[in-house]
């Protein structure tokens, strides 16, 4: 989400400092880690609901989706229509879409009503498979994995129907029903994750002589599973694992509150102006917005010119006051209703944030842990001493430029004249930041946004992925169910037109029932072991869910290049699970990746917003069709490194405080949360935050989404992914043919691979040596561009 302080934001993460020189030394301390990590397997995603992607805003509370659909009949030349049979099993209650037979997930279908019976019916049924599978397990591919994987994909895909709904289409009836089945839902994947005869069995595997015959994947698998299960309680006997298990109810249910309160909190706050002098400074586009969300509001009569206009907190508006409102007392407004979401009231998440962190930390010591950062950190590639390390460094760097920045603002603004250049306070620094950079640069975000309609932009995305991936996607709106007449359905096809995969695409900001930020997600995994019908696999689906501007009027969705960076990202993350060739599907795609590097395929494809053949592609006038102008693209690229310091430090700040709270912080103490993000403010941000300042409220990264001890990721995958894109720098990227073979191997390998292998071996695979943190550096200004 876009704005001040930007905790739970998922797209872009372009926050570069001037100064991280400091990386390499970090890095070259962190390559030992990574060498370590091939022998240390990450767990599958699939056997835990509460492990899930969230990529660059609020994941939504599920793991991954493996759905029971058969994969696509044998066909040397596919067309985009409905290539997946039937599920084979009879249906339960033909009068329940989550029990009938669907090509796709029935999306439109599901009513909260349907909630309750479809889940407690499918339980029932899968109980009876578990309880046949332990008894007659063998440590043998066939009578162990193979019945895991259908008994865990036909929860996932019905569940995470429930759940995607949730996320997209939210209703007081729909909550109701998840949180009366939820319990039953957790409690089947406890006992599901903490079977001893399975545990046993996947240990024989492992210390059996045909061990070593096995390929990669599959041993990826079995170590994964053994450590899944090691984490998830299945050593504890008697009193101690029904604790954890009543450990692991409760977060399930203080997650999910969570990120309902910061839902309604930010649907609560609504402000109606109509005196449009208020709102004097907001461009077009945002008065456009206000008005179309007072029309929903009940305002039937207003217009972008005459109002009246509703201001929310959801990013496309706040961003927009942050921004540009002239009315320095309307920022405050607003800034302070965001700082403080879900911080008082029947919303107030203090106390859930109290809870979860007690839960972690009583969870970590029933494992055998210090605290859960070492239980976060054991699926991943760091320790906790290397992160803290790592992000001490880059602190230390990044601190003399941010002050540095801050200085140039408050000049700037003296020199505008202002008498806030006397006391800038924090919900000025966006407005007068944006002035800095149109006089710096003179270039105006706001004024670029006609340059980017969405359906040139993905045109544009979906031509670069031809040219780097060889594969085509196509339009197949109809084809499947969706959950809103917005949502756009594609088919992907490979160089010989035969079908890979398919996604949805849901772009707009929908606030009364949508969760802000933006993520992928998936539907249906690449799975081997689903396939029917003479089919060697079952195809994979994924769906990319952003929250930008909608259209206004007869206008198309205009987006600001910040948004276009989002859709390259979450695009990247579903480029992982469409294209991967693992048929093992808990290594398939993005399942089983450690999380260090997960990030890798999405920060890769932002680099191509600032390729200029990529960008002058995409950027051109809706109305008139000019390309933009060259000398403004110049400017672009001038600019990406605008106020690095203080955005470097930003997110210093969230992954500081994430550790702090997950190592050191005793929930039980005096000590509150918001004294530990103070303390952490202190050395992370130049300009001291407000004392009600609330953000850990709202930070879903961690308290209702997969980053607990793990927002420190982000800075690791830079370092990836830029070493990743200067393999094509390397090779010419104005050499057609170089870059097309060099997109060729990064989709055999980085994109192919998923988790079937260690990320420092499928990096290696593809770049031909271990990382280096040079490119990033010289991406970041502090080495030249070679020529």
């Amino acid at each position: 989400m876009v704005g001040i302080p930007k905790p739970i934001a998922m797209g872009p993460q372009r926050q570069r400092s001037t100064i991280i020189l400091i990386l390499f030394l970090a890095v070259a301390a962190m390559l030992p880690i990574l060498s370590s990590s091939v022998s240390r397997l990450a767990p599958a995603l699939a056997r835990n609901p509460s492990r899930r992607l969230l990529l660059l805003s609020v994941l939504p509370s599920s793991s991954p989706l493996r759905a029971f659909c058969p994969l696509p009949r044998p066909s040397a030349r596919a067309t985009c229509s409905a290539a997946y049979p039937a599920m084979a099993e009879a249906a339960v209650d033909t009068d329940n879409p989550l029990l009938a037979d669907f090509d796709f997930p029935p999306f439109d279908a599901v009513q909260p009503a349907h909630v309750r019976p479809g889940i407690r019916a499918l339980l029932a049924r899968l109980e009876g498979e578990l309880e046949a599978l332990e008894k007659g397990v063998e440590p043998a591919w066939g009578k162990l994995v193979v019945p895991l994987e259908r008994i865990t994909d036909r929860l996932d895909v019905v569940w995470n129907v429930v759940d995607h709904l949730k996320a997209v289409k939210d209703s007081a009836d729909l909550r109701a029903a998840v949180e009366d089945v939820q319990p039953e839902k957790v409690k089947f994947y406890l006992r599901l994750g903490q079977s001893k005869p399975i545990y046993q069995a996947f240990n024989a595997i492992r210390n059996s002589s045909e061990w070593d015959s096995l390929s990669d994947a599959r041993k990826r698998v079995v170590q994964g599973q053994i450590k899944d299960a090691v984490l998830g309680g299945v050593a504890l006997e008697d009193e101690q694992r029904d604790k954890f298990n009543q450990i692991q109810q409760e977060l399930e249910k203080l997650t999910e509150k969570f990120s309902e309160n910061v839902l309604d909190a930010t649907k609560k706050f609504e402000k109606l102006i109509t005196d449009k002098k208020e709102i004097d400074g907001l461009p077009a586009s945002a008065l456009g917005l206000a008005a179309q969300t007072a029309v929903s509001k009940g305002h039937e009569n207003a217009t972008a010119d005459n109002g009246p206009w509703v201001i929310t907190l959801d990013a496309p508006s706040f961003s927009a006051v942050m921004q540009h409102a002239k009315n320095r007392a309307l920022r405050e407004e607003v800034y302070r209703a965001y700082l403080t979401r879900a911080s008082s009231g029947d919303l107030d998440n203090t106390d859930i944030i109290s809870q979860i962190l007690k839960l972690r930390l009583e969870k970590a010591k029933l494992l055998g842990y210090k605290n859960y950062a070492e239980v976060s950190l054991a699926r991943k590639m760091a320790t906790v001493d290397r992160v803290q390390e790592l992000l001490e460094k880059i602190r230390a760097a990044s601190w003399d430029h941010a002050v540095q920045d801050m200085e140039d603002l408050k000049a700037f603004v003296k020199d505008s004249g202002s008498a806030e250049a006397n006391d800038l306070a924090n919900w000025d620094l966006n407005f007068w930041s944006e002035r800095l950079r149109e006089s710096k640069y003179d270039i105006d975000e706001e004024s670029l946004r006609p340059y980017f309609a969405l359906p040139k932009v993905m045109d544009g995305l979906f031509s670069l992925a031809n040219k780097l991936f060889g594969i085509n996607v196509e339009p197949a709106d109809g084809l499947a169910p969706v959950w809103n007449s917005d949502i756009k359905f594609y088919c992907v096809k490979d160089s010989s037109n035969s079908l890979v995969a398919y996604f949805y695409f849901d772009p707009y900001s929908r606030p009364s029932e949508k969760r802000g930020g933006a993520w992928m997600n998936v539907v249906f995994s690449r799975s081997r072991v689903l396939a029917r019908n003479g089919s060697s696999v079952r195809l994979p689906v994924a769906h990319m869910v952003c929250n930008q501007m909608p259209p206004v009027g007869d206008k198309p969705s205009l987006m600001t290049f910040r948004e276009v960076e989002t859709v390259f990202h979450e695009f990247g993350h579903a480029l992982q699970h469409m294209l991967t060739t693992q048929d093992e599907a808990f290594v398939a795609g993005i399942s089983g990746i450690e999380w260090d590097a997960v990030e890798l395929p999405s920060q890769f494809m932002e680099n191509w917003c600032y390729h200029k053949e990529t960008l002058l592609s995409i950027a051109k006038h809706y109305e008139t069709g000019e390309v933009l102008p060259e000398e403004i693209y110049a400017k672009l690229v001038a600019a990406k490194n605008f106020r690095a310091g203080s955005f470097s430090l930003r997110q210093i700040r969230f992954a500081s405080v994430d550790m702090e709270l997950h190592t050191t912080y005793d929930p039980s103490g005096p000590v509150s949360v918001y004294d530990v993000d103070r303390k952490v403010a202190e050395r992370t941000q130049v300009l001291a935050p407000l004392p009600e300042d609330r953000f850990l409220c709202g930070f879903s990264h961690i308290f209702a989404g997969g980053y607990a001890a793990g927002y420190y990721s982000y800075k690791w995958a830079e370092v990836l992914s830029a070493d990743a894109f200067s393999a094509f720098e390397d090779a010419g990227l104005d050499n057609e043919k170089a870059i097309k073979e060099t997109g060729r191997r990064f989709r055999d390998t980085v994109l192919a691979l998923g988790g079937g292998k260690s990320p420092l071996e499928v990096f290696v695979s593809f770049r031909g040596r271990e990382p280096s943190p040079e490119p990033l550096l010289r991406h970041n200004g502090l080495l030249p561009v070679a020529a």
